[in-house]
């Protein structure tokens, strides 16, 4: 099967076609310190070719979830390492996924800062989040000036430059999924007038200067970026979402990345503005590397990757409850039952994190 043939991504050869998708877990420690649990988790899949981290906030003010990691201080990244250390034992490729929240945040992640940010001051119409005070209404973002968004772009800069140091093969920015990059692409959460806001290029700009700034840090050959064209989460979808995502990947091919990975799949909610954009669509304007995500099954990932509309296929909710998801797709093993929902990000520990039966011990 193609699926598990090697690929080159970038200066690397993965070992197969399939990727360990980004899933906050919710087991950092305090202060939003990577550990030894973590590295224990990420290590019990690197037979997967491709591992991408779970988001991680580059910033106080790009923080919007309760217990997920950080980068942006050193005494992060040295934590980080235990997880890089801890994979490349085992012969595994790790990117760190750069995260900020944008306006799917609270003023109680960071009371100092005050309100969440976006491009425009334009709630999310969904009932609560989860906060470090338990569920709270959504508030009203604020909508940040030209100048502070510059200064956003250095916070990802920087914390690209963290990722170098604390051991990583590469990093993905997070521009999918309602957070702040997919804020300023999407024309119904950002209704700016200046140079950020308007036309499909201006909205692409933000995301644009932060590749750029991160090409500064890393390789091109080892940058990726997220896109989530068809996605509902943090109540997204935009009536000319095909124009505006065709114009962004056309725009990200330039750059020459290690790949562009794409939620095509339609299984984490649909906007239902039209019909749901493909991967075929997307190899026409970006023929370079492309990974397909969202509820794939092993026939269906296998199907993408002989019409070559995609080179690698990011497994999820498979790999929660199957480390060794790689060995039993292989030998067509029966995979575990899903993990119940209550355990993926519950505080106590390894259950349902890295106490699940394998057939084999990666």
């Amino acid at each position: 099967m193609k699926l598990f043939e090697p690929v080159a991504i970038g200066p690397y050869t993965a070992k197969n076609r399939i990727v360990l998708a980004p899933m906050t877990r919710s087991r950092a420690s305090e202060g939003r310190m990577p550990n030894a649990l973590m590295a224990e988790y990420y290590a019990q899949r690197a037979d997967a070719g491709l591992m991408i981290s779970e988001a991680t906030s580059i910033s106080e003010q790009g923080l919007g979830w309760n217990d997920s990691p950080g980068i942006y201080t050193e005494t992060q990244a040295q934590a980080w390492r235990q997880i890089t250390d801890a994979v490349h034992a085992k012969g595994g490729l790790i990117f760190l996924q750069l995260w900020h929240c944008g306006r799917a945040s609270h003023t109680s992640f960071h009371p100092e800062l005050g309100l969440p940010v976006a491009p425009s001051a334009i709630k999310i119409n969904e009932d609560y989040l989860h906060t470090p005070n338990g569920k709270q209404a959504y508030e009203t973002p604020r909508e940040l000036a030209a100048d502070e968004i510059k200064l956003i772009v250095k916070d990802y800069q920087n914390a690209a430059r963290r990722a170098l140091s604390a051991g990583f093969d590469g990093v993905e920015i997070h521009a999918a999924n309602g957070y702040l990059l997919d804020e300023f692409l999407q024309s119904k959460s950002n209704q700016r007038t200046d140079r950020y806001g308007g036309s499909v290029e201006n909205r692409t700009r933000f995301l644009l200067e932060v590749v750029e700034a991160v090409l500064q840090i890393w390789d091109s050959e080892q940058t990726g970026v997220r896109l989530s064209p068809n996605g509902a989460f943090n109540d997204m979808g935009s009536h000319d979402f095909r124009e505006q995502f065709l114009y962004t990947a056309g725009q990200l091919m330039q750059y020459d990345l290690a790949y562009l990975h794409i939620m095509d799949g339609l299984e984490f909610g649909f906007h239902g503005l039209g019909e749901p954009m493909t991967l075929a669509e997307f190899k026409k304007v970006y023929p370079g590397i492309i990974i397909g995500n969202t509820g794939y099954t092993l026939e269906l990932a296998e199907q993408r990757l002989q019409a070559r509309d995609a080179d690698l296929i990011a497994f999820g909710r498979p790999f929660i409850a199957n480390p060794d998801l790689v060995y039993r797709f292989q030998h067509q093993l029966p995979l575990n039952p899903d993990a119940d929902m209550a355990d993926w990000y519950a505080p106590e520990g390894a259950k349902g994190y890295t106490d699940f039966p394998m057939l084999r011990t990666v």
